[in-house]
């Protein structure tokens, strides 16, 4: 349970780019320790041509990735290409031995299985934490190759200092990526966790009576003042881009963070919270998968 309820009139904000670096520097290190013990760690990502987001992303990870000492590699698959082909840019990577971490970015050309290829990735290669059995390891309490996100958001709950032992948790969405592998690892820490979703009757309810809620459902401002208990700690996972009354278009979370702000004892803003987070985690498990020692 929270300790004490907050009387403060704005949470604490649980800054996500704050934590990262503290987690980037830790990262360098190991990396660092790696390789003077002849280990390398090596991510490599397999991107479809003609994605500008995927472009700006990968760039950013090469320059992260070359900041703490990570080789990291680009494989470009044709805008068009088959199943059959992206499956291919995988499997040489499963079986070169040279490769320690593996990443596909979404999304891939159309008419590509997108479960088939996560699948594929050999699961100690998988960074991301996307193949099944990865995602069931999150069952038996991993916290390495396991989805990003997920972790990004367990570490942001614990920077809070919060007891989960019996803490009263709500979990707005059940995505597999999100959702679901949030609320076992929280299970896992022996907290009371409810997992909503979108047939869930009155998630007001649900919300109010939380100590800590995580909210990943895609829809900005979904979380109000009104829905969240004093002093209680809130994730927001959303990442929504919205337009104003202006024209200009923002980025945005799940939750009214200008409301919910003044009753929260904690609460991670959009952006620079849970974004950040993610790709230390990736960051992480790309060191993890290297790292058999």
């Amino acid at each position: 349970m929270l300790p004490s309820v907050s009387t403060a009139e704005t949470a604490k904000i649980i800054d996500g780019r704050e934590l990262a670096d503290a987690v980037k520097r830790e990262l360098a290190t190991r990396v660092a320790e790696l390789a003077a013990n002849g280990i390398s760690v090596r991510l490599d990502v397999v991107l479809a041509a003609g994605n500008p987001a995927g472009s700006v992303y990968a760039r950013n990870q090469a320059s992260m990735c070359e900041e703490i000492g990570i080789d990291y590699r680009l494989h470009e698959v044709a805008c068009d290409a088959d199943s059959d082909c992206v499956a291919d840019a995988v499997q040489s990577l499963n079986v070169d031995p040279a490769v320690t971490a593996i990443m596909v970015h979404l999304p891939l050309p159309d008419g590509v299985d997108t479960m088939r290829i996560q699948s594929m990735i050999d699961a100690g290669k998988d960074v991301e934490g996307v193949n099944p059995a990865n995602i069931g390891g999150v069952i038996y309490g991993r916290r390495t190759l396991v989805p990003c996100t997920a972790l990004a958001t367990m570490r942001m709950i614990e920077a809070t200092g919060i007891n989960l032992v019996g803490a009263e948790v709500v979990c707005v969405g059940a995505s597999t990526i999100v959702g679901r592998p949030v609320a076992v690892l929280l299970m896992e820490a022996q907290a009371t966790v409810i997992s909503t979703n979108v047939h869930t009757v009155d998630l007001a309810s649900h919300v109010r009576g939380a100590d800590v809620v995580i909210v990943a459902a895609g829809v900005p401002g979904l979380v109000t003042r009104d829905m969240v208990k004093p002093g209680a700690v809130v994730i927001d996972v959303g990442i929504n881009r919205i337009e104003d009354e202006n024209g200009d278009r923002r980025t945005v979370g799940d939750v009214d963070f200008e409301s919910v702000s003044s009753i929260a004892g904690w609460l991670s803003p959009v952006p620079g919270g849970v974004g950040p987070m993610t790709v230390a985690m990736l960051l992480r498990n790309t060191v993890a998968a290297a790292d058999h020692g």
